[in-house]
């Protein structure tokens, strides 16, 4: 059976920045929009979830395809053969599932740091080959009816937030490619919504991908919008 090293196509001594950089490419590569397959991708962010968590690699479970090949009949003959028309059915089925929109997340930290704008329409080209930690920088899968903040949750980040409910600016994020959709917004101004502005904590995707830079909210105009920090530090970014 395929190992998460195997997966990711890397030693099993390789370090977390190996691993890192590993799964981000393998990733990608996966992505039905860049010539992968849901199931393959589903396979590389299991393989992942172990190795990210310090969990033992053995938990790891290759696809639904690895397990039945090694199953054997009441009899205790190979079932394989025999499962061929499961098998097909099980193709037809992944076929007919889809993957939720995609968001490509960067942390504002980082373009700080580099001397980066917003408005750089490279922006996430130059975070790319940059070698970042996947907390900084990487793609997160939606699940229906899901909320950005949800998501990086979801996927073990601590983005920042306070009230949860769009009545403060903690969660903001900068959306640099694509739409969501947001319920209400009572602290926003018009010409931050303008300028791409959005509220994770309330925020869905209506478009397939999304690129968003989040820990945006002590930029101008956001810092005055913001709660106390009292009571949230949990929820920082340690950065």
């Amino acid at each position: 059976m395929a190992t998460p090293y195997d997966v990711l196509g890397i030693d099993a001594d390789a370090d977390e920045a190996a691993v890192v950089r590993a799964y981000r490419q393998r990733v990608k590569e996966a992505h039905p929009d860049h010539g992968g397959s849901l199931a393959e991708f589903e396979r590389v962010r299991r393989a992942y979830e172990p190795l990210s968590a310090e969990r033992d690699p053995e938990t790891f479970e290759a696809d639904a395809d690895d397990r039945a090949g090694e199953t054997e009949s009441p009899d205790g003959s190979d079932a394989e053969g025999a499962d061929a028309d499961q098998a097909d059915s099980g193709e037809e089925a992944d076929d007919e599932r889809t993957l939720g929109p995609t968001v490509e997340y960067l942390d504002y930290a980082v373009v700080e740091a580099h001397n980066w704008e917003l408005s750089d329409e490279d922006l996430f080209e130059k975070a790319e080959a940059a070698d970042l930690d996947v907390d900084r920088y990487g793609l997160l899968v939606m699940e229906d009816r899901e909320t950005i903040l949800e998501a990086a949750e979801r996927y073990g980040f601590s983005w920042p937030y306070a009230c949860r409910g769009g009545a403060c600016a903690n969660c903001a994020v900068a959306v640099v490619e694509g739409e969501v959709e947001m319920p209400v917004s009572t602290v926003l101004t018009e010409e931050m919504r303008a300028q791409g502005v959005r509220l994770s904590c309330i925020a869905e995707p209506v478009t397939d991908d999304l690129k968003v830079v989040f820990n945006i909210e002590r930029l101008p105009g956001l810092a005055e919008l913001r709660l106390p920090a009292e009571g949230f530090e949990s929820a920082g970014t340690g950065d």
